[in-house]
């Protein structure tokens, strides 16, 4: 009798098991072709069989396994496209940029030498954001700027104002060369005076305004950028567009217009950029970068020349000290040499993805859908 029992017991949890998997057996004939695409069987475990979603990506999607945290930088960020261009992978678009945030403060009490309490402040960010496709790529980058001081028993005073945005295309044709084209906008944000003359200004007192004067280069040419830190773009043919919106400013001789109410003044010539960062010590870097723009059509050898040099000392990855300098000679402007130092010391955060390659931190590509 016992062993009759035992045998029914038996018989009766094959038969259950069996039911079970005929259960999940049913399930899967039921998945059709397209489900199939998007599930797969886990059978690590035989006596609790279960479906189990993966992803589904497109041929072209890279896939990031890890988990990519947005971060601030340590070290600066890129000057030139040059790691985006030697990417191997085929990827679509990326970004980074740097917020940075300079003060300079004097307070004076019963100074026997004399002085007025002030307060200065200057906001600058820089964004970049780039695609590349096989040898096509395209570099985009905004920066902007914007300062002021504050002193006492006088009115503020704008001491920083830019807006430049630059676009580059370029096709890779070997050996670090490109075949390139692009443009560069620069003009400014509010109007501007000379405190020099006009200690209190009114409106009707200023000299610049945004767009007036504003900037407009754009050309062909080729650009050389051997590595991370040095390029150069040439351009033998670039058009350069002066545009002058302000009425009041549209007079013969102010930013090189040659009649009063012309608003734009155009100059087809050659154009070289040469940018290259000189890295001092492990946290001190020196920016360099300089154009030059020869007009064919009048006076070839009178040449604009702009410059720009920035030291920057980075004290931990928030604190910074900025000296930057800004040369500008354009005859048809002003026959002197124009020049703006600054000094500060801020706040500085950069924005993008870190990646470590060969022990070396690279700008890791923002990934699209």
């Amino acid at each position: 009798m016992k062993r009759f029992i035992a045998f029914i017991l038996l018989f009766f949890a094959a038969f259950v098991f069996a039911q079970r998997d005929r259960e999940i057996l049913k399930d899967i004939d039921s998945i059709s072709q397209r489900r199939w695409d998007s599930v797969s069987l886990d059978l690590d475990s035989l006596s609790n069989p279960k479906l189990i979603n993966f992803d589904r990506h497109f041929k072209d999607t890279i896939v990031i396994r890890d988990k990519v945290v947005m971060s601030n930088f340590t070290q600066e960020l890129p000057i030139t496209p040059y790691n985006l261009l030697k990417l191997k992978e085929p990827i679509k678009w990326f970004y980074y940029g740097s917020n940075n945030l300079v003060f300079n403060q004097s307070t004076f009490s019963n100074w026997n030498s004399g002085g007025n309490n002030n307060i200065g402040i200057i906001g600058k960010i820089n964004y970049n954001l780039s695609y590349k496709n096989n040898k096509h790529f395209l570099d985009n980058t905004l920066q902007l700027g914007y300062g002021f001081v504050a002193t006492q028993g006088e009115s503020s005073r704008k001491t920083e104002d830019y807006i430049n945005l630059m676009t580059n295309y370029g096709y890779d044709i070997g050996k670090d060369f490109y075949l390139s084209t692009g443009f560069q906008f620069l003009s400014q944000f509010s109007p501007g005076f000379n405190y020099t003359e006009t200690p209190n200004p009114e409106f009707a007192d200023r000299i610049s305004r945004f767009m007036s004067p504003g900037y407009l280069n754009a050309g062909l040419g080729i650009s050389y950028n051997p590595n991370e830190n040095f390029q150069v773009i040439f351009r033998p043919v670039n058009g350069k567009f002066t545009f002058v919106t302000d009425t009041l400013l549209q007079k013969a001789g102010k930013y090189g217009l040659e009649k009063d109410g012309q608003n734009v003044r155009s100059e087809i010539g050659a154009l070289v950029n040469i940018l290259y960062r000189l890295k001092i010590y492990k946290d001190i870097n020196f920016v360099n970068q300089i154009n030059f723009f020869s007009n064919y059509i009048f006076h070839p050898e009178r040449v604009d020349i702009t410059y720009n040099g920035t030291l920057n000392i980075r004290f931990n990855k928030f604190i910074t000290t900025v000296v930057s300098i800004d040369l500008l000679y354009d005859h048809d402007q002003l026959q002197k040499l124009q020049m703006k130092q600054t000094l500060g010391v801020g706040f500085s955060y950069n924005l993008g993805f870190e990646n470590k390659e060969k022990n070396k931190k690279l700008i890791k590509p923002f990934v699209t859908d």
